[in-house]
Formats: structure tokens, C-alpha cells, sequence
């Protein structure tokens, strides 16, 4: 297995770190804008007599991109393994602004009539396929580019550039409904919203095709493989790919599931401003507001776990913080319920979402961390493709269906809290794998400071 030293590597700068996360950022962004201008998209690429059907419809094209994100992970995600991680990021960063641009520019229903629906799916199939390769690109990028000391804290820009992304689109979100009349954000302003972020995509390729290399970097401080590896019998020839995945394949799992947990409550926060307007029956405003508010909570949140996680380990920051978002979820949701007000919803969304990003950027870095080199961003990608595939293009689908279905307005918080409980399972379970816990001290001191042998 190739290592370098890691004295000899420098930390990353801040151009490195904005060019590996604005495809992941404008992801979010662009799932945000759809979420906010769904209702919208609806009635101009499905009209219809029923406003329910209308908003299911265009919730349905919006998962629509999730069913190609494993097939991108797998396809995008060895070429990163194989070619490096820069080549990789500027192929799935073309294709998402390819697919955003297409989105914005499709005309509606009443012009072209099937074909504008038809052309909606296919550009969300395109750019799902680009995504599901983003992830794990960037975030192996991020963790071999990072000093090891400072892995949580470098991966965690991660989520900070996720939740920038989402204020941005609230923002963009909150002051077209300001500026625009219902008319004019119904016939064209999710548009102008889809286009904004397009904007930066140029830029974005400029700063990626200036990246160093780091798949061949930073594993003499990544400790699960190189112990992984020691402890296999020797052999002529590295094993393949498949095989690394087979030994890992606890890791993949319990990373499948952690994720699945995060992928709900993310697609239910994002769903917020819709949730405001269709359930709560307050204005759009409102939902923007809250939205933006529970946002801009979680970038210090998701920055500070990241830094505790390189000083105290990986593992309690993700226990711990999982366990008090699981705890707020019905509580704040019943409370929102009850009130049916701004302040409500504001100081709702901003509490969870505050607890549900803390641990974003240390568990990446666990898993990156617990993967060798030649399977890192292909596992992690898939595991992640896989689980927003499964449940982040259905997740508001199926909160809209409860909803109706049981006329209770806190049918959100016992899903969420379903999946937030396996999910505190899985945290469980996950092996420590931070280097200030693993670093001269043996497993049984791990566990003695509240924490599972590595």
C-alpha cells in the first residue's frame, strides 16, 4: 500500500477546500430550490385540478434523480479510485451544471406539453448519475489533503459548504417571493433560482483543474487500513477492489445505515418551507425564514463537532450528538404543530438542525478514515448514493402522504425518529478511528475513555 509522510504534506488551502466542495454545495442548493419551488415546478411541468396530485408529481420527478446516483458511485467513484480524484470531480461538476442549466431552461407543460415532464426526469436522471460520483471524491479529497490532526475539522467543511449552499437558496428562495408577484414566481422565478447557481459552475472547474493530487497521499495516518492490511496474510499481488470491500464490508454497512438515518432528516428539514405552506398554512415567507434560520444554526454546529472529534475522538461526538437530535425530534415537531407560528417554527427548525449536523463532518471522517486508499471514495460514494437513493427522493413523498393520509401535522417527527433510532444504533457500533485515540494507545484505552476499540 503507497504512503507518504505525513510531515511532508502540506495542509490544504482555501481555494482547495472551496474547489472540492462547491459540487457538493451546489447539490444542495439545487435539491433546496427544488424543494422550496416545488409547488411551482408542479404547475409548470404538471398541471393539474388537484393540487396534491400537482405537488406529488413534481416530488416524484425530484426523486426521479436519486434512481442513477448508485450507478454514478459505482462508474464515477472507481475512476476516482483508479484516475485520482481531481479528474473525477471535474467530469461529475460539468455534468451537474450541464443538468442545471437543462432543468432552469426546459419550457412548461403549456408549451410542449409530455415532452416538458419528459425532459424534467431526464435531467434529473443526468444529474443524478453526476452526483452520486461527487461525494465520494471530494470527501476522500478532503481527508487525504487534511493534516491527520486536523481531519475532522477539514472534512467537516463538507457540511458547512452544504448548509452555505442551503442559506444561499433560502436567501435566493426568500427574496424572489419578496420581489415577485405569485404570478411572475409561479411562470418564471424558480428559474432565475436554478440559474443562480449555474453561475458557478466556471468557476468551480478553474479551481479544480488547479488541485493537486491526493489519491497516492496521506495513509500512513488513515489507521484502519493500514492495520486492516497488516493483519491479512501476505500476498504476491494487492487484493482487488472487490475483495477490500468484502473485508470491509462492516464498515460499508454500518455507513449505509448512518447514512440512510442522516439522508430522512436532512430531506425532512430541506422540506420545511413546503411543510410550512401546505401544512401549517403559513405563508412562504415564513418557510423560507425557518429554513434559512435552521440553516444558518448548523454551520457552527457541524464546524464545532468537527474540531472536538480531532480532540476528544469521533466516536462520542457522533453518539452523543445523534442522541440529542433523537430526543428533540417529537417534542419540537408537537410544539410547531401546536403553535402555528413563525417564532415556532424558526426556533424549531434552528434546534434541530443545529443537532442534526453536529456529527456531519466527523462521521465522514470516520468512515473515510476506516476505508483504504483503493476503495475510499467508490465505497463511501456508493454507500451514500445508495442510501439518498432510497430515501432521500422518497423521504418527502412519503412525509407528504402521512400527512394527508393521517391529517396529523406531526406525522414528520415519528418517521424521523424511526430512522434516527437505528441510526443511533449504527453510531454504536462504528469503530473509533480518530488518530488522537488511536496514536500510541491501545484499544482497551479507547473503550476505557467511553469509546469502542478500533
Amino acid at each position: 500500500m503507497d504512503e507518504e509522510n505525513p510531515a511532508t504534506l502540506s495542509a490544504p488551502r482555501a481555494s482547495d477546500i472551496i474547489a472540492a466542495t462547491i459540487g457538493n454545495a451546489l447539490e444542495f442548493y439545487d435539491f433546496l430550490i427544488y424543494a422550496l419551488f416545488a409547488i411551482q415546478m408542479g404547475h409548470a411541468f404538471f398541471p393539474a385540478a388537484n393540487a396534491y396530485v400537482s405537488l406529488m408529481l413534481s416530488l416524484a420527478t425530484f426523486g426521479a434523480g436519486f434512481l442513477t446516483r448508485p450507478i454514478g458511485a459505482l462508474v464515477l467513484g472507481a475512476y476516482a479510485d483508479k484516475a485520482g480524484r481531481r479528474p473525477a470531480m471535474l467530469l461529475s461538476l460539468v455534468m451537474i451544471g450541464a443538468s442545471i442549466v437543462a432543468l432552469a431552461i426546459i419550457p412548461p407543460y403549456a408549451l410542449i406539453g409530455v415532452t416538458a415532464p419528459v425532459l424534467a426526469v431526464l435531467a434529473r436522471l443526468v444529474q443524478g448519475f453526476s452526483l452520486g460520483g461527487e461525494v465520494g471524491a471530494n470527501t476522500a479529497f478532503l481527508a487525504e489533503a487534511a493534516l491527520p490532526e486536523r481531519r475532522g475539522q477539514t472534512v467537516s467543511w463538507q457540511g458547512v459548504s452544504q448548509l452555505i449552499a442551503l442559506v444561499m437558496g433560502s436567501l435566493v428562495g426568500a427574496a424572489l417571493a419578496a420581489l415577485l408577484p405569485a404570478g411572475s414566481l409561479d411562470a418564471y422565478g424558480w428559474r432565475i433560482a436554478f440559474l443562480v447557481g449555474a453561475v458557478t459552475v466556471p468557476v468551480g472547474y478553474w479551481l479544480r483543474g488547479n488541485l493537486r493530487e491526493t489519491l497516492h497521499e496521506g495513509e500512513a495516518d488513515m489507521p484502519q487500513a493500514p492495520r486492516i492490511a497488516a493483519a491479512a496474510p501476505a500476498e504476491a499481488a494487492e487484493p482487488g477492489r472487490g475483495e477490500l470491500a468484502r473485508r470491509h464490508w462492516r464498515i460499508i454497512v454500518l455507513g449505509l445505515i448512518i447514512i440512510t438515518a442522516g439522508t430522512v432528516g436532512t430531506y425532512i428539514l430541506d422540506y420545511i418551507a413546503t411543510y410550512a405552506q401546505s401544512t401549517l398554512h403559513l405563508p412562504a415567507r415564513t418557510g423560507f425564514l425557518a429554513a434559512l434560520a435552521g440553516f444558518a444554526a448548523g454551520i457552527p454546529a457541524v464546524l464545532l463537532g468537527g474540531r472536538l472529534s480531532d480532540r476528544y475522538g469521533r466516536w462520542p461526538i457522533n453518539v452523543w450528538c445523534n442522541l440529542g437530535f433523537l430526543l428533540a425530534i417529537y417534542p419540537v415537531f408537537a410544539w410547531v404543530s401546536a403553535a402555528r407560528s413563525a417564532a415556532a417554527l424558526v426556533c424549531g427548525m434552528a434546534l434541530l438542525s443545529a443537532l442534526s449536523y453536529a456529527n456531519f463532518g466527523t462521521f465522514c471522517a470516520a468512515m473515510i478514515e476506516a476505508l483504504p486508499r483503493r476503495i475510499r471514495s467508490g465505497a463511501f460514494g456508493t454507500a451514500y448514493a445508495t442510501a439518498v437513493a432510497l430515501f432521500g427522493g422518497t423521504t418527502q413523498v412519503v412525509v407528504t402522504w402521512l400527512i394527508h393520509v393521517t391529517g396529523s401535522a406531526t406525522s414528520p417527527a415519528w418517521y424521523l425518529t424511526a430512522f434516527t433510532l437505528i441510526g443511533q444504533i449504527a453510531y454504536m457500533l462504528f469503530p473509533e478511528t480518530a488518530p488522537v485515540r488511536l496514536r500510541g494507545r491501545t484499544g482497551a484505552n479507547c473503550a476505557s475513555m467511553g469509546a469502542p476499540p478500533a
